[in-house]
């Protein structure tokens, strides 16, 4: 029987902020999480939608699409990955929710071609999605939300625990690992409630990390939502001198970290 295809929502060419180099990101559609802050609304559902446009038509999100022909769009811009040190990144949604046959085939077969792969993840899947994929990706972003287990079931709908064990168990793995922090004010910026508790557990757990993004929450999906007809919730960005006081605070325990990326 065939391996279920998932849905792809936008197949992103000469993307730079979804890992080194120039790279194609492939944005896959469905996601266990549910944040109130996503900027890529249309990645949440496992269903194909359809997004009003400014002149008054719809768009439908969500296509399927072979390995060869994801691989075989990847594979044109080969030279531009080789020269910059680029290559694939796999987003969502989420990845490793998807049908891992097909997400498994894929990357063996870009890693076949030459092709670095990496894969943004929330990391809220079993660790057995993991698996499959480990000997054929070079990174993973991995996205960070809140790491208080209550505060993070109220605000994404579901605790944490899974997500910090597989951290864990991908660090021991020897994964390279990039953590990338949505910074939302209010919400996981506070020192004592939310910084110092991660960084706490961090060391407790010798998580080795390659480098720590601190991405600030910004308000470029609000048009989907509307385009979605659901409902915008507004958040806010921390300061600058907030962010660069986190920053600060974990480049002093010797974590390669930066503002944005």
């Amino acid at each position: 029987m065939a391996e279920k295809r998932p849905l792809v929502f936008n197949v992103q060419k000469f993307s730079v902020h979804d890992g080194p180099g120039i790279r194609t990101t492939i944005f896959f559609k469905g996601c266990p999480l549910a944040c109130p802050w996503c900027h890529n609304p249309e990645s949440q559902r496992f269903e194909v939608e359809r997004m009003e446009r400014s002149d008054g038509g719809q768009d439908e999100v969500g296509t399927y699409y072979s390995v060869a022909e994801l691989v075989r769009q990847a594979v044109q811009d080969q030279i531009f990955y080789e020269r910059s040190g680029g290559g694939v990144t796999l987003s969502g949604g989420e990845v490793l929710a998807q049908p891992m046959g097909y997400i498994a085939e894929l990357v063996r077969a870009l890693a076949e071609k030459g092709i670095s792969v990496g894969i943004d993840t929330s990391g809220a899947v079993p660790f057995t999605a993991f698996e499959p994929v480990l000997p054929y990706t070079d990174f993973f972003l991995y996205d960070m939300k809140l790491f208080d287990a209550e505060r993070h079931r109220q605000y994404m709908g579901q605790g944490n625990r899974q997500i910090l064990e597989n951290m864990k168990r991908l660090s021991d793995a020897g994964a390279g690992l990039y953590l990338r922090l949505i910074m939302v004010d209010g919400v996981n910026t506070d020192g004592d409630r939310d910084i110092r508790p991660f960084q706490d557990w961090l060391q407790a757990q010798q998580i080795r990390v390659e480098r720590i993004h601190l991405l600030p929450y910004h308000e470029l999906g609000r048009h989907k939502y509307e385009a979605l007809h659901r409902t915008f919730q507004p958040f806010h960005a921390p300061s600058g001198q907030a962010l660069e006081a986190i920053r600060q605070s974990f480049a002093v325990l010797g974590y390669d970290t930066v503002i944005g990326g």
